[in-house]
C-alpha cells in the first residue's frame, strides 16, 4: 500500500510540473511546435546567421520555432512594454527573417511573432508585407550608392546625437 502511495505522488507531481511547464509556455509567447534555433547563448552554441546573398540581406531571429510539416516562423522578442500595434520598423524585421526563412527552407512562413513583455502579436507574411519589404531594401540599396548617403530623416537632436553615423554625416543637427 505504502508503493501505491509513494506512486500516486510521483504521478501527481509529474502532472503538476507538467501544467506549470504548460503555463511557462505561454507566458513565453511561443506558438506550439519545436524551437528549431535560439540566438542566446544559453540554449546552444550561437547558430549561423540566415543569409540571401541576392539581397544581400542577413539577419538572426531570436528564435525559430517548427510549427510541423517543416514550416518555420520567426520569433522576435522585444523587451519594452507592448504598443497599440507593432512598430513598422518591428514588423519589418520580423518580415525580413520570414523572407530569409522562406529563402533558407523553400517554405514559406504563414506569420511572424512579435513578442513584448506583456503582449504578442501574430504578423501575417502577406505577399503585399513582402512587396513592402522589397521595396524598403530597394531604397537602401539606392541610398548606399548615394555619395553622401540619404538624406536626414528627422527633425530630432536626441536621436541625431545618438546615431553610430553622425561622425560621417553631412547633414547633422546641433
Amino acid at each position: 500500500m505504502r508503493d501505491w502511495l509513494w506512486i500516486g505522488l510521483l504521478i501527481i507531481a509529474a502532472a503538476l510540473l507538467f501544467l506549470l511547464s504548460v503555463r511557462q509556455r505561454r507566458k513565453t509567447g511561443l506558438p506550439e511546435g519545436r524551437i528549431v534555433y535560439a540566438d542566446t547563448d544559453a540554449w546552444q552554441k550561437l547558430p549561423a546567421p540566415l543569409f540571401d546573398p541576392t539581397l544581400r540581406l542577413t539577419g538572426k531571429p531570436d528564435y525559430v520555432v517548427d510549427i510541423g510539416s517543416g514550416t518555420r516562423v520567426p520569433v522576435e522578442v522585444k523587451s519594452q512594454p507592448a504598443p497599440a500595434r507593432p512598430y513598422d520598423s518591428h514588423v519589418m524585421q520580423l518580415a525580413a527573417y520570414c523572407l530569409l526563412l522562406e529563402r533558407e527552407s523553400g517554405k514559406r512562413p504563414p506569420y511572424g511573432l512579435l513578442r513584448y513583455r506583456d503582449c504578442t502579436f501574430q504578423v501575417d507574411y502577406t505577399p503585399d508585407l513582402e512587396q513592402n519589404l522589397l521595396a524598403l531594401l530597394g531604397s537602401l540599396r539606392e541610398a548606399e550608392r548615394c555619395p553622401d548617403g540619404p538624406e536626414r530623416s528627422h527633425a530630432l537632436p536626441g536621436r541625431c546625437r545618438a546615431c553610430g553615423y553622425r561622425r560621417h554625416c553631412s547633414q547633422p543637427l546641433a
